[in-house]
């Protein structure tokens, strides 16, 4: 083999080992953050309510240029002991929820349009736990539940309210704060 054909062949080889190490290094990201966002959120697991992570005109948040329309809470989740309910009242202000797996991917979001006489109310669960559910489920009284699917045991449920005036953002960031995340045992959906 002449020197440029090496010389091409060790640098495909070097260019093929960096793409494989950057590629390794951006998947493995989401594992080996320490202040990833479940961490901070992690005392919500137990809180069983949703904490604001961004308001309308507030100086302390987490994000770098929050939205000043929209009041934003979140609250993590473990279905380590069973599902969890997540549940809201629905207002004049548009909220959305969107469930996100730990690692980052949104898999599930719904919007207040969604609500039934004013109340949205999710269970999210993982699939052993749905099959359990529908097997002790009556066939002639089916649930009612909107079931959400989780791919992961630990995720997160983001909340956004949308302060469409400046006179709304309390109200919005009430309607954040007030979303429900309660852990139910086995057994009770």
């Amino acid at each position: 083999m002449s020197e440029t054909g090496r010389f091409v062949l060790a640098t495909l080889c070097g260019l093929v080992l960096a793409a494989l190490v950057h590629i390794g290094i951006v998947f493995g990201i989401p594992w080996l953050g320490e202040r990833d966002a479940f961490s901070r959120l992690r005392s919500t697991v137990a809180a069983e309510r949703s904490e604001l992570v961004a308001a309308p005109g507030a100086t302390d948040t987490w994000l770098p240029r929050p939205d000043p329309a929209l009041a934003v809470a979140a609250c993590a989740y473990d279905l380590r002991d069973g599902p969890v309910r997540i549940t809201t009242k629905s207002g004049p202000l548009f909220e959305s929820l969107s469930f996100h797996s730990r690692a980052g991917g949104v898999f599930f979001a719904v919007t207040d349009r969604a609500a039934v006489r004013g109340l949205l109310d999710l269970v999210v669960m993982t699939r052993p736990q749905l099959d359990e559910a529908l097997a002790r489920e009556d066939e002639d009284e089916p649930s009612r539940d909107v079931r959400v699917v989780s791919p992961t045991r630990e995720g997160l449920v983001i909340i956004r309210v949308l302060a469409s005036q400046p006179s709304w953002r309390g109200q919005a960031e009430e309607a954040a704060k007030a979303v429900s995340c309660t852990s139910e045992p086995v057994g009770a959906t």
